[in-house]
């Protein structure tokens, strides 16, 4: 293979650990690109799950490379969390993952900032996860971040902590004194960092581009989903990085000529976290909970509920063209199993007129009603189908339809948790044999 981007083409949550772990295979290096420990991947290896938030999906197949690129919002204490429980399952990364020395380093006081307790401008509070990743691309635009590079020079480092807490110290107000940080607490913390972290840090730059000249198979594994792009998602209902094709190369440092193919992940519906965002194709609430229940649709880092709405093809072919999406998955396809009727949001009515559009503004969003197709359920299991033409009949129709509105044509189904769990149907995915 060549290169292979993939991207979440909805709200997040689509399965893209599950997919990377798959395609990963084949693959001689995984590429993290952006997010921090906000995202969560799950894989599923026979009756284990793991539940990544920084380390690439790749990491179970023992022959992958894994990189964390400079994109990355990088919480150290939460890396080696993640590298402590892959080596107490017996999953060994030494001489396999490399962090990029140009990531952003989330601090102590950048989740200060975004806790509850923290005071929010203007009176809005924006639902985040709480690690401090907003704050640590704040600082990344505002030229105050404090990189992987800068915790390998102590007197970068202590300059660097000096001014930033002349800048952070009035925004803690709301803390009392024997809790905010110090300079010296802080550069302490920072120097026991770096010294276990020295090892896995390299030029990520020059280390992917040498594997892509090489004829390598490279994988860039996105996080979060494109509807949460800062540019294109819901602002200001989004995450803080780019989310997209575009942002593989931004957060890698590897030119777009250079990537071969993006896939784009979608779900068989919708889901979505936080109850005041906007969300138009939201079912009904006992539709709702019958989904969410056999979808276990609960966040792999948050555990909060997810919303569940129907596929929104609108969304879709916004997604498609901001990524340039060549092919898609859908995954949890046997979560719509058993139902008598299945619907595919085509459109947007608001106030007297119909927008197969996705809006930017977010009072379009809201008011938005959706216009929906509807089509035959299927009462057969697709869980156990390993091809296309054993999938049922019902399932195929309504596949085909997600492809035909959307524009994008299905590249893999997925069925169930496991690897195994997978219909591939475009079998020329370059250099992946299944």
């Amino acid at each position: 293979m060549p290169t292979l981007v993939i991207v979440g083409a909805q709200w997040g949550d689509e399965g893209k650990g599950r997919i990377v772990d798959l395609l990963s295979e084949r693959a001689h290096m995984v590429v993290r690109c952006q997010g921090g420990a906000n995202a969560g991947h799950t894989v599923v290896v026979g009756d284990q799950q793991f539940i990544l938030h920084l380390v690439p999906a790749g990491v179970i197949h023992p022959h992958t490379v894994c990189v964390i690129g400079n994109g990355v919002a990088l919480d150290i204490p939460a890396l080696f969390s993640e590298l402590d429980m892959l080596a107490e399952r017996g999953v060994g990364i030494e001489g396999r993952l490399f962090v990029s020395d140009r990531a952003h380093v989330t601090l102590p006081y950048h989740r200060l900032l975004d806790s509850p307790r923290a005071p929010q401008e203007g009176g809005r509070r924006l639902v985040t996860t709480n690690r401090g990743i907003r704050p640590t691309y704040v600082d990344k635009v505002a030229r105050l971040g404090i990189r992987v590079c800068d915790l390998l020079d102590e007197e970068r480092l202590r300059e660097q902590l000096r001014t930033n807490l002349r800048e952070k110290t009035p925004g803690l107000h709301f803390l009392p004194a024997e809790e905010l940080p110090t300079e010296e607490a802080l550069f302490a913390e920072c120097r026991e960092w770096a010294a276990r972290l020295a090892p896995y840090v390299a030029n990520t730059v020059t280390l992917v581009n040498r594997a892509i000249n090489a004829g390598q198979n490279v994988l860039f594994e996105g996080a979060q989903g494109t509807a949460l792009d800062v540019d294109f998602g819901t602002y200001p209902f989004v995450t803080s990085s780019n989310t997209t094709a575009a942002g593989a190369c931004t957060g890698s440092g590897v030119g777009p000529s250079k990537i071969d193919r993006v896939i784009g992940l979608a779900k068989a519906y919708c889901t979505r976290v936080g109850d005041e965002r906007p969300f138009p194709s939201l079912m009904e609430d006992e539709m709702d909970e019958r989904i969410r229940r056999q979808g276990g649709e609960f966040g792999a880092t948050t555990g909060r509920p997810r919303r569940c709405g129907w596929f929104d093809a609108v969304l879709l072919r916004h997604t498609a063209a901001v990524n340039g999406m060549d092919s898609m998955v859908v995954s949890k396809l046997d979560v719509l199993d058993g139902l008598e009727t299945v619907k595919i949001c085509v459109g947007y009515r608001v106030g007297d007129r119909v927008l197969d559009e996705f809006p930017a503004d977010l009072r379009s969003l809201d008011s938005a009603e959706p216009v929906y197709e509807e089509l035959e359920g299927w009462s057969e299991r697709s869980t156990g189908a390993r091809s296309y033409l054993t999938l049922p009949a019902k399932a195929r129709k309504y596949l085909d339809r997600l492809a035909l509105l959307s524009g994008v044509p299905i590249c893999i189904v997925s069925v169930g948790p496991r690897r195994e769990d997978a219909v591939i149907i475009d079998t020329g995915l370059p250099q992946y044999q299944f």
